[in-house]
């Protein structure tokens, strides 16, 4: 979720001043971009600033997305410039409200460990696990993998014994290192030690807990194709019909979009999704690049726009979840047939 380059790298200000600019500019997608603003203001050292963003989001006319998620980082935020009082406030009014999205149990959970309140983060961490993975032997969807480490790792360092779920933890994860050697409390014992042999073990956890850490920050934007729902494809087609040379029909767009994502990962091609376009976003694009509309070529280029922005829903849905493509049915009974 947020931006993994040290300040000294990066101009954090005005990365987010940017990222402000951008979200008058795209109002549709303000809160993923001022989110990111945010965390970027949080780099910077300007916690009050971020609050302002977070309230800002949370004060809001247009109905967010996930504003469990805006209050978990508002939260996380707070306690770290000594507004405690408020951001336990917050995290308790989270685990009231119960959201079936695992990032703000995550957030939340984090927000108590880095406060040694480690009893509160087991028992966000397992509140959040108990609704999310209500099974513990099926495989769970990959958005919910932080809470099960996040929920094991507290759980160690209690000196708490295994259960189902912590079990489940050791299976979904996937780096060089067992969970049970990058979780052990006594491993950072070894940092003072003059042994060398010991010495480089350790260094070698690290640099695995290190490289899973910045790969789940860094979460590039997918590669996307764009998807148009019917109206919308209708719609573009009547304005402009040049491009119907591109959209034969809509079973046909629909078909290609399922078989040029199973290309793609055939191809070992990883991190795919789609993207869903309007026209007139799709016109406000054209307008910005100095383009026609009508130019096939600029297609691609909107769906990575959206990508970029965020606005890419991940391929292929995850086990039981509806199709992609918006029919009422789940994806395996659907396009994933």
């Amino acid at each position: 979720m947020r931006p993994d380059t040290p300040a000294e790298n990066v101009d954090h200000t005005a990365e987010a001043a940017r990222l402000e600019r951008t979200a008058g500019l795209y109002p549709e997608d303000a809160e993923t971009l001022l989110l990111r603003a945010a965390a970027h203001l949080e780099l910077a050292g300007d916690r009050p600033a971020a609050t302002t963003l977070y309230d800002r989001l949370l004060s809001s006319a247009a109905e967010l997305a996930d504003p469990a998620l805006v209050r978990a980082l508002k939260a996380s935020n707070l306690w770290e410039y000594g507004h405690e009082a408020e951001a336990r406030a917050i995290i308790e009014g989270i685990r009231a409200t119960a959201p079936r999205d695992p990032a703000p149990w995550v957030i939340a959970a984090e927000a108590l460990e880095s406060h040694d309140e480690l009893e509160a983060a087991a028992e966000t961490f397992t509140e959040g696990t108990r609704l999310l993975i209500p099974g513990r032997t099926e495989a769970p969807l990959p958005a919910t993998h932080p809470l099960l480490h996040g929920r094991h790792r507290v759980r160690r360092m209690l000196g708490l014994p295994h259960d189902d779920w912590d079990t489940l933890a050791d299976t979904v994860h996937t780096g060089p290192v067992p969970l049970d050697e990058l979780h052990d409390p006594k491993r950072v014992w070894s940092l003072g030690s003059d042994n060398p042999a010991e010495l480089e073990a350790e260094i070698s956890r690290l640099r695995a807990e290190l490289g899973a850490y910045r790969e789940a920050l860094s979460r590039p934007f997918p590669v996307a194709v764009l998807h148009w729902p019917a109206p919308e494809l209708e719609e573009l087609l009547t304005a402009y019909p040049t491009l119907s040379t591109e959209y034969p029909s809509h079973t046909e767009h629909l078909a290609t979009i399922e078989s040029s994502l199973r290309e793609l990962a055939s191809s070992g091609t990883a991190n795919l999704g789609i993207v869903t376009g309007t026209v007139p976003s799709y016109e406000a694009f054209a307008a910005s690049e100095a383009t026609s509309p009508t130019d096939p070529t600029l297609l691609p280029q909107y769906a990575t726009t959206l990508a970029a922005r965020g606005r890419a829903v991940a391929w292929p849905p995850g086990r039981g979840a509806g199709c992609w493509c918006g029919e009422e049915r789940a994806y395996a009974e659907c396009h994933g047939v």
